[in-house]
């Protein structure tokens, strides 16, 4: 299967990394192209005791991609993940408050 994780945190690059890891095709997105750089050479933004070893297995079997696309990330899977960090304290939809952008993006 063909799934997309928005943001690549602690809930979504471990989530996309262990999707990967059972064999499904996962495209991670992150509008921080900083993290992006970091995780397609290799290295991972968080700590998470096995989580490089997943990552880099699973980008060698070309299971695991990483982008900052929206449109790609949408045109790629056929299920979507959104990951990203919800404000503390604060009852409002998903998308109307975490990620504006991906959100939006989704849709169209």
């Amino acid at each position: 299967m063909k799934i997309a994780v928005v943001g690549t945190g602690y809930v979504g690059l471990v989530s996309g990394a262990c999707l990967a890891e059972v064999g499904n095709d996962v495209l991670c997105l992150d509008l921080d192209a900083s993290k992006i750089r970091m995780l397609e050479a290799g290295e991972i933004p968080i700590h998470e005791p096995g989580l490089l070893e997943v990552v880099r297995r699973n980008r060698a079997a070309g299971r695991l991609h990483f982008t900052t696309e929206i449109e790609r990330a949408v045109r790629f899977a056929t299920v979507q993940c959104i990951a990203v960090g919800t404000p503390p304290g604060e009852v409002r939809p998903i998308f109307s408050t975490c990620s504006p952008p991906h959100a939006q993006s989704a849709g169209t």
